[in-house]
């Protein structure tokens, strides 16, 4: 019979087998999207969504919510097409989806634990990024992280490489886990777990789309968990963990 961590390295090489299908994925998504376009007559092209053709007017409207109004004499074309990259979003708020791997070589329950986050972010003078973010981390338990991150781009480009700062805590998820009962674990003691701080620093690339972007980042991650147990001599003990590990987060942001 497989033994839990047998399993759990399973799962760890399909979670990563996924996270580069969706790497993929992702990135194909920008160029399979066509909008509507307007070509007008005086070199200009609105792209959105054609809301109506009547009265010898058309009515389109733009990815931030503007409604634009052209008479057929200004308008040589109508198509529809991917529009090409134009600027980064400047400023405002958005949120992101992102996972991936701590990896490294070190004594512990787990080759490479999984993590998945949800951030909400403030963009300003496009290259700086302040997020909040929160999901579930699974430590040789599940966590919650709780942290604040800083990201700056190096450029406005479509392709930018970026550096960022993350930092905060891991908020430990349900109640006490019970072994699995095989040994040295064969008194089924359950185990009281905490969480503790959690730091990172680390740098990667992000592809920039018309309305989202995706990123591929490379840092260090220290995290750090504790658990109490109870013997059959019922003695109680504590025992920490201290993950230092390279951290590889594949993101989606809109």
């Amino acid at each position: 019979m497989l033994n839990l961590v047998t399993l759990t390295s399973f799962a760890m090489k399909k979670s990563i087998l996924s996270l580069f299908i969706l790497t993929f994925m992702f990135l194909q998504l920008p160029a399979q999207k066509l909008k509507d376009a307007l070509y007008l007559s005086n070199g200009s092209v609105i792209y959105g969504k054609l809301l109506e053709i009547a009265d010898d007017k058309y009515k389109i409207q733009t990815s931030d919510g503007s409604l634009f109004v052209y008479s057929s004499g200004e308008v040589e074309k109508f198509i529809k097409e991917s529009p090409g990259f134009d600027r980064r979003k400047a400023s405002g708020i958005g949120m992101a989806l992102e996972a991936g791997v701590l990896v490294g070589s070190q004594s512990s329950q787990l080759d490479a634990p999984f993590s998945f986050n949800i951030l909400v972010n403030y963009t300003t003078d496009t290259k700086n990024i302040l997020s909040f973010g929160s999901g579930v981390e699974f430590l040789g338990s599940s966590f919650t992280p709780l942290f604040l991150e800083y990201k700056r781009l190096f450029s406005d480009r479509k392709a930018t490489p970026f550096v960022f700062f993350r930092g905060g805590g891991l908020v430990h998820l349900g109640d006490e886990d019970a072994d699995e009962g095989s040994y040295p674990y064969q008194y089924n003691y359950a185990r009281d777990y905490k969480g503790g701080a959690s730091l990172g620093f680390g740098t990667g690339i992000s592809w920039a789309g018309e309305e989202s972007e995706t990123y591929l980042s490379f840092g260090y991650r220290y995290a750090r968990t504790s658990y109490k147990q109870r013997d059959y001599n019922d003695i109680t003990y504590t025992y920490k963990n201290n993950y230092h590990r390279l951290e590889i987060k594949f993101g989606f942001k809109f």
